[in-house]
């Protein structure tokens, strides 16, 4: 099964509760106290409803700069840690991008504001079906949302000019290094106890690798087999 939406725009009903339209600017506020600059990130940040992306217990922190419990010991990411991701990662209207982790859609959402395409996998069933779900709320026409193992990437669409991975790893998976592009960038949280965010380019020389702000995400399923054994995995395929 393969989740296709048929908008880029995001389209937002205009009877969706505006209590939270006063929050999702002062949070883009605060992004910019966090030094984040980019005006097509705060654009997308400020315009899509994150709290349609969070657990329903959890609407009325939406929008605070924190990280929010989801099920299956999975959290959704801080909006800091997203924007400043996407910051780094410097993603422009022609790119393919392949996101690793769609987690509850938000992050995905904005990457789908940002670039051409975006290939997103989620490894969690439940996780997935209810991403699908939040982005039906919002419309876009260049997002697909497939299931696959996130540390093999996805062949089939390769190569990308961006990857981003919200999940942890000793290393940077070998397959995902060979499925970015030459001058594509890649951004992940590389560490066990300790993870910082490495940003890593591709040249037709090498790689070069830069070391970012210091990190908090679950650890990459299939890179941690005995925690994958306790999810249930989407048995979708490309």
């Amino acid at each position: 099964m393969v989740h296709k939406f048929n908008r880029r725009v995001p389209m937002v009903s205009a009877n969706s509760d505006k209590q939270f339209e006063r929050q999702r600017l002062q949070m883009v506020m605060q992004l910019q106290g966090w030094n984040i600059r980019d005006l097509r990130i705060l654009k997308a940040m400020a315009e899509i409803p994150r709290h349609c992306f969070v657990p329903s217990r959890d609407r009325n922190w939406a929008y605070e700069d924190r990280p929010l419990p989801m099920k299956y010991g999975q959290t959704v990411t801080q909006p800091h840690v997203v924007a400043y991701m996407l910051e780094q990662l410097d993603v422009q209207p022609e790119h393919r991008v392949l996101e690793i982790g769609t987690g509850l859609g938000y992050q995905t959402a904005v990457l789908g504001q940002l670039a051409k395409e975006v290939y997103s996998l989620e490894i969690i069933a439940p996780v997935g079906e209810q991403a699908h779900q939040n982005l039906g709320q919002l419309g876009y026409r260049n997002i697909h949302i497939r299931a696959a193992n996130g540390s093999l990437g996805a062949s089939h669409h390769a190569p990308y000019d961006r990857i981003i991975v919200c999940g942890s790893a000793p290393e940077i998976p070998q397959p995902l290094l060979e499925q970015l592009n030459i001058d594509g960038k890649l951004i992940m949280p590389v560490g066990k106890e300790s993870q910082k965010l490495q940003i890593l380019t591709k040249t037709v020389l090498g790689q070069i690798l830069k070391t970012g702000i210091g990190a908090s995400f679950e650890p990459l399923l299939e890179c941690c087999p005995p925690a994958a054994q306790q999810h249930r995995r989407l048995r979708m395929r490309f």
